[in-house]
């Protein structure tokens, strides 16, 4: 694994997808920078998850993977590379330093997940937790920040009022932290409730007070027509978006929406090129376009829950064929590539036997001259 320390992020002035549990696979993560993201953020990964993985290239897919037995960690492709930011799930220090070095190769930076208020993570003492114990979120950042040899930066919400919030912020923020994203709710409130934009001018003015980094706004922006007004209203740098990405990753383009089935597709194409678990794209379809009751209630809707491959979820959007292509064009760079790693392990047993009757032949010789 390489050591070398990574280029700075530019972090102002950025359209950013949020990440989000199940959702954000590289399928999603190259939707959205083709429909205008600037970067991307991985889905969590939680640091024991991460630890251990081996890293392999699929000749089938173009992917670098990252598997840990038969469990598939992360993967990326050169499409975002320098783009990718590791979203992690961490309580220690020392666990958080080892998976972030573990992807360093293919990740452009490293996020500390302060954010998350579901039960997984916030049991483990990360997520959410993180807001409660600063100490050891001190402790995380810090040995990141000095060892990790990339950028880092950090996913907050608000606390229970803005003095405790900006306290916190201090803090983070002098630990060296190149960005500081605040999603604008506090733990225990969930989407249902209006973020609260305006409290995060106050935070923005303490940031900008300690250390000339960007603050990204992170709450209720859901498509490009939002991120001017999200700005204006918070004084953030950046915004990020989830949920509206979640529904339709056109949320991002400057021309406005696409319609659901346009997105769909297209999502569905990234699925089947990068071989993608049909279960994951299966979950990610569903969470497509569900801001509308009416498609939850729809006969699609239906026929999606009801499909038990991915090939038959292609059918639903007359992909089939494109799906076989596909996998035909996969299997068939399988076999070349068998073929060729045989001819290499050939050529290189070759190689190695013609070094060892050399050296034999020169021993005799030596024996011979004496």
């Amino acid at each position: 694994m390489e050591n070398n320390t990574h280029p700075d992020i530019d972090y102002s002035n950025k359209a950013i997808l949020a990440p989000m549990v199940r959702i954000g696979t590289l399928p999603m993560r190259l939707l959205a920078l083709e429909y205008g993201a600037d970067l991307v953020w991985s889905e969590e990964l939680v640091d024991k998850r991460i630890i251990g993985s081996e890293r392999r290239y699929n000749p089938a897919t173009g992917a670098i993977e990252y598997w840990k037995g038969k469990s598939l960690t992360f993967s990326t492709t050169e499409a975002e590379k320098g783009k990718v930011i590791l979203q992690l799930g961490t309580a220690d220090a020392d666990l958080a330093l080892k998976a972030a070095l573990t992807l360093k190769q293919d990740v452009a930076a490293v996020d500390v997940n302060c954010g998350c208020p579901k039960k997984f993570s916030v049991q483990g003492g990360m997520g959410a937790a993180l807001l409660s114990n600063p100490d050891n979120l001190k402790r995380i950042l810090t040995n990141l920040v000095q060892k990790a040899g990339m950028p880092v930066t950090c996913k907050i919400r608000l606390l229970d009022t803005i003095e405790k919030t900006k306290e916190l912020v201090k803090m983070i923020v002098q630990t060296g932290v190149k960005a500081l994203t605040v999603h604008c709710r506090r733990k225990e409130q969930r989407s249902t409730e209006k973020a609260n934009w305006e409290a995060l001018r106050e935070i923005v003015d303490v940031v900008k007070s300690i250390a000339d980094i960007p603050v990204i706004v992170n709450g209720d922006v859901f498509q490009y027509s939002d991120i001017q007004k999200a700005k204006e209203v918070t004084h953030a740098d950046s915004v990020m978006i989830a949920r509206g990405a979640q529904w339709n990753a056109s949320a991002f383009r400057k021309e406005g929406l696409l319609p659901f089935q346009t997105v769909v597709k297209e999502y569905l194409k990234k699925a089947v090129q990068l071989d993608n678990l049909y279960q994951n794209t299966k979950y990610v379809i569903l969470s497509m376009n569900t801001e509308d009751t009416k498609h939850t209630k729809s006969q699609l809707y239906s026929n999606i829950q009801q499909a038990k491959t991915m090939r038959a979820l292609c059918e639903l959007f007359n992909l089939a064929d494109f799906y076989d292509e596909t996998v035909a064009k996969q299997k068939a760079k399988l076999v070349d590539n068998d073929k060729q790693q045989i001819t290499e392990d050939g050529k290189r047993n070759r190689e190695e036997s013609e070094v060892v009757t050399t050296e034999e032949a020169t021993v005799k010789k030596l024996k011979a001259d004496e």
